[in-house]
């Protein structure tokens, strides 16, 4: 499958479970696949780049390290994502990379996670939480940044101040995830 055809096949992927976890094994079976789906994931005014992003997530969620390989790209792309529909599972596959890179125990992931791309995530996972985002996206950046925040000093203070400041106005959703983490914090 090349880049178009998998483009088209995207056409089919609907919200359900089903067509989403069909659509990431054809991309498991064939991992060169990930490439043009971050091709198509850069695609931000095209609603299949959120499609494509469904299917990143649910690849991470089953592989994660099939996405390793291609870092540099993923870790350039998720800057330029904007609609909300691409920006949620975006924000969890940093939350899921983060989760196993800070839990120290896959050598692989160690290896292969560069300053580079700490940065770039730490990054993305500001502007989400800052930004005009739903609550899933500032809820994974919440929890990538305090991981991030026990190798970068300057991040807990940052992601303390945003919370702080963001609690109020948030939704219950946020001020549970906010709690969680401000607590953390303390």
């Amino acid at each position: 499958m090349n880049q178009q055809e998998l483009y088209q096949s995207l056409h089919y992927v609907d919200h359900s479970r089903d067509k989403r976890t069909e659509m990431a094994q054809r991309v498991l079976a064939d991992t060169a696949l990930i490439a043009p789906l971050l091709d198509i994931i850069k695609l931000t005014k095209d609603p299949l780049s959120s499609k494509a992003a469904w299917i990143m997530e649910v690849v991470a969620h089953k592989k994660l390290n099939a996405i390793v390989p291609y870092l540099d790209t993923f870790t350039e792309v998720i800057g330029t994502v904007e609609r909300d529909s691409a920006v949620r599972p975006i924000a969890k596959v940093c939350e899921l990379l983060m989760e196993r890179y800070f839990s120290g125990k896959d050598i692989y992931i160690l290896q292969k996670i560069s300053e580079v791309h700490l940065e770039k995530i730490s990054t993305a996972c500001f502007d989400w939480l800052i930004g005009e985002h739903k609550v899933a996206a500032k809820a994974y950046s919440m929890t990538s940044l305090y991981l991030l925040g026990s190798k970068y000093e300057w991040i807990h203070p940052e992601l303390k101040s945003i919370l702080e400041q963001n609690y109020a106005n948030g939704s219950a959703a946020y001020q549970a995830r906010a709690r969680m983490v401000l607590k953390k914090l303390t």
